[in-house]
């Protein structure tokens, strides 16, 4: 009887699983053009605004001073640099749709106290005042805890199962919960550790291309050209920070964030821990 349940439950999970990826999907879908598209406005228009070059000249050179003259010298990187811009802002994009979904993740309170919290309660065997916290919590421990203390509940009446299968349903219960918040905290992660690698890629490709536009004024019959030789090594350099500066942001707020889930989990793990043994305690 008890095995009939808990199937039962875990297809519903499983069902329920699959609606969080529906509007993650819409989310990556519309982020990543977005993006895209502004990146390359913001090349176009921003960088390459003729009030940045000298004659008011997009061919020229980058003014003398003033922001004009960081604006012009990143438009000299080439067509790289607006897909390095446009990587930038998806990067930035999930960073703070991660941060936000996270800080909510991790409640009002951390989920070490909340533990601690609701096994005073069962201790007293007041699983209402435990419930009541969980509602507070208002995080992912909180919502495993709180699935789990509702079993509970319905197991201290139920005169059906012995306290092991009680005790295995409770625990069937916050493992299904736990699977349903968990790909929740991982999501877009995936979009970081990408950006990561492709990053230092397209910046070494950018680099790539303006050191065989400087080989190429060197190549050339004659005095090598100096203007177009500086303006390949300035494109190579600037893909190069460009690429760089991306990757690192991406793996830094990657392991920020993995940390992150990591401490929840391990609430997690001890919340499912402390509703076993409060139970195989007090309900023998």
């Amino acid at each position: 009887m008890a095995e009939t349940k808990t199937t039962v439950t875990a297809a519903t999970a499983k069902a329920s699983s699959h609606q969080p990826k529906k509007s993650s999907n819409l989310f990556a879908a519309l982020a990543v053009p977005i993006c895209l598209v502004i990146g390359f406005l913001f090349y176009f228009f921003v960088l390459g605004n003729p009030a940045n070059f000298v004659g008011n000249n997009p061919e020229s050179h980058p003014v003398d001073s003033g922001i004009g003259k960081w604006f012009g010298t990143v438009y000299k990187g080439g067509l790289i640099v607006p897909i390095l811009i446009s990587v930038l802002l998806v990067c930035l994009t999930f960073v703070i749709e991660r941060f936000l979904y996270l800080s909510k993740a991790k409640g009002k309170f951390s989920g070490s106290e909340l533990v601690r919290k609701v096994q005073y309660h069962l201790a007293n065997r007041n699983i209402d005042a435990a419930l009541a916290e969980c509602d507070k919590q208002k995080g992912s421990v909180g919502n495993v805890l709180k699935a789990g203390l509702k079993k509970y509940k319905e197991m201290v009446t139920n005169t059906e199962l012995d306290t092991e299968q009680k005790i295995l349903t409770i625990k069937n219960e916050i493992e299904e919960t736990t699977a349903l918040e968990l790909p929740m905290m991982e999501k877009n992660l995936v979009f970081l550790s990408t950006i990561a690698s492709v990053a230092t890629l397209l910046g070494l490709f950018g680099t790539v291309l303006g050191m065989i536009r400087a080989f190429a004024a060197m190549s050339s019959g004659g005095a090598p050209d100096s203007a177009q030789l500086a303006g390949g090594i300035s494109e190579a350099l600037i893909n190069t920070a460009l690429g760089i500066g991306t990757s690192a942001v991406a793996i830094i707020m990657y392991n920020y964030f993995t940390t992150n889930i990591d401490s929840i989990t391990y609430a997690i793990d001890e919340s499912g821990f402390t509703l076993t043994q409060s139970f195989a305690a007090n309900h023998k």
